[in-house]
C-alpha cells in the first residue's frame, strides 16, 4: 500500500538525481532540495560508461547532451542494488525547436520499456518560466534562483582569475572551496529567506576575498574570447572536452555565457507569450512581472560586492534591449526560439564589451548551433569582422584542438584593429 506521504509527495523516500549540466549549478539545486527535506544529489561524473549506456538507450538521432544525461542516469540504474522505489530523476523541459524538450518524455518511455515506469521524473518547463518548482515548496524557486546566480558569480570569478594566476591550481582550489561554502548555506533547513540571502552573500564575499589575494599577474592584452552556444554543451566540461581550459592554454581568457541569461530569456518569453495570447492584463502577467522584479532584486544583492571585480565584465541588465534586440535583424526572437537568439544577440553584446573573438559551442547536428552559424557571417561582417567560430561536439571527436590555433591567431589579429576598446578592472596593468 502506498503511504500517505508518497501520495502527497512522489519524491518522499527517494533520492532525486540532478544532471550536471553545470557542476556548480547542479550542486546548488540539489542543496536547495535537501533544505526542504528532499534527498537530492548530483549525478556522478561522466565517463566512458556514460557514453556506452547513453548510446545503448538512444537511437543515434538524439543530440549529444541527451546521450550524456541518459548515460549518467542509467549508470545509476545499472549500479549494484538499485531499487526503483528509492530514486527519481530531475529533467526539466523547454519550448522551441531544441530536442531538449523531448528528453523527459523519451526518458519516461525508455524507463517504461525496461520495467522502471514507477521511477518519477520531475520536469518543470520553460513555457511558464519553470514555475513548477513551486509545487515542492513556496521557497524553492526563489532559493534555486539565488543558488544559480551565486554559482554563476563564482564561476565568473574563476574564469577571470585562472588565466592570470602564477601558481597553477590556485583558482581551481578556491573555486572548489567556494562551492562547498555555498552548498553549506543552501542546504541548511529552516532558514528564513532573508537570513539565507545574507549568509549566501557572506559566503560569496569570503570566496571573493580569497580570489583577490591569489598570486596573479593581471596584465592587459590577453585575448578575450566570448563563449556562447547550446547551454549544456558549453557548460558541461565533459561534453566539450574542457574547451575553456584549452582556450586558456592557447593564451585566451573566456567570458562564458551563464545560466542566468537563460532564466531572463524564459522570463521574457513567458511575458511575450502572455501578451500574444491577449493576457497582458491578467493575474498570470502580474505574477510574471512580480517574479521578474524579485529575481532582479536578489541578483543585484548578490552581485553588489563584486562591482569592482566585474568592472568590464558586466552581464546584460536587460535581456531584451541588450541581447535580443541587437540580434533581431538576424534572428527575431518573436519567430526564432531558444538558444539561437541568445547566442547571436550575446555575440553582439560581447563584441560591444571588447571581446576579441566568439566561439559557439554546440552538440553535433544541433539546430540552434546550425541556425546561429548561418547568420554569424553577417554578424561578423557588420561588427568589425570579429572572428566567430562554431565548434561542434559529439561522442567521437571534436575539431577544437585542430582549429583553435588558427582561431586564436585570428583573434590576436582582430585585437590590433578592433574598434571597441575593452574596459578592464582597476587592478589590471598595461
Amino acid at each position: 500500500m502506498v503511504s500517505e506521504a508518497k501520495k502527497s509527495n512522489p519524491l518522499a523516500g527517494r533520492r532525486l538525481w540532478i544532471p550536471r549540466m553545470t557542476h556548480i549549478g547542479a550542486r546548488m539545486m540539489a542543496a536547495v532540495f535537501r533544505s526542504i527535506g528532499i534527498d537530492a544529489a548530483v549525478t556522478p561524473p561522466s565517463d566512458e560508461k556514460t557514453l556506452e549506456l547513453g548510446a545503448l538507450y538512444s537511437s543515434g538521432e538524439e543530440c549529444y547532451p541527451q546521450k550524456i544525461t541518459f548515460g549518467d542516469f542509467f549508470k545509476i540504474i545499472h549500479s549494484d542494488g538499485f531499487d526503483p522505489s528509492k530514486h527519481a530523476f530531475f529533467m526539466p523541459m523547454a519550448e522551441g525547436p531544441c530536442r531538449f524538450g523531448q528528453y523527459a518524455p523519451y526518458l519516461k518511455q525508455v524507463l517504461s520499456e525496461i520495467g522502471y515506469s514507477q521511477v518519477p521524473i520531475f520536469s518543470p518547463t520553460s513555457r511558464n518560466s519553470y514555475d513548477g518548482f513551486a509545487e515542492h515548496g513556496s521557497k524553492v524557486m526563489r532559493a534555486v534562483w539565488r543558488g544559480l546566480v551565486a554559482g554563476d558569480i563564482l564561476r565568473k570569478m574563476l574564469l577571470k582569475t585562472r588565466p592570470y594566476e602564477t601558481t597553477v591550481g590556485d583558482s581551481d582550489e578556491t573555486y572548489n572551496r567556494g562551492m562547498q561554502l555555498l552548498e553549506g548555506v543552501m542546504e541548511k533547513p529552516g532558514v528564513s529567506d532573508s537570513k539565507r540571502l545574507a549568509a549566501l552573500t557572506g559566503a560569496l564575499v569570503q570566496v571573493r576575498d580569497i580570489f583577490r589575494v591569489l598570486p596573479a599577474k593581471y596584465v592587459k592584452g590577453k585575448p578575450l574570447i566570448g563563449v556562447v552556444g547550446e547551454i549544456f554543451c558549453r557548460l558541461n566540461t565533459f561534453s566539450n572536452y574542457e574547451a575553456i581550459r584549452k582556450i586558456e592554454e592557447h593564451g585566451g581568457e573566456c567570458w562564458l555565457s551563464d545560466i542566468s541569461e537563460w532564466v531572463w530569456y524564459t522570463n521574457w518569453s513567458q511575458k511575450w507569450l502572455l501578451k500574444r495570447d491577449g493576457k497582458t492584463f491578467s493575474l498570470s502577467m502580474l505574477g510574471a512581472v512580480i517574479k521578474n522584479k524579485v529575481q532582479r532584486v536578489d541578483e543585484h544583492r548578490l552581485l553588489a560586492p563584486f562591482e569592482e571585480d566585474f568592472a568590464g565584465y558586466e552581464e546584460p541588465h536587460d535581456i531584451f534591449h541588450e541581447v535580443l534586440r541587437p540580434g533581431w535583424p538576424y534572428l527575431p526572437a518573436d519567430g526564432a526560439l531558444g538558444e539561437m537568439v541568445l547566442s547571436v544577440g550575446k555575440s553582439i553584446y560581447l563584441h560591444d564589451k571588447g571581446a576579441d573573438g566568439i566561439i559557439d559551442i554546440s552538440p553535433f547536428a544541433c539546430m540552434n548551433g546550425i541556425v546561429s552559424e548561418a547568420v554569424y557571417h553577417s554578424v561578423s561582417r557588420d561588427y568589425d569582422d570579429i572572428p566567430i567560430r562554431n565548434f561542434y561536439f559529439d561522442a567521437t571527436s571534436s575539431h577544437m584542438e585542430r582549429d583553435l590555433d588558427i582561431f586564436m591567431e585570428l583573434a590576436v589579429n582582430y585585437q590590433r584593429h578592433k574598434k571597441m576598446v575593452r574596459r578592464y578592472p582597476a587592478f589590471f596593468r598595461d
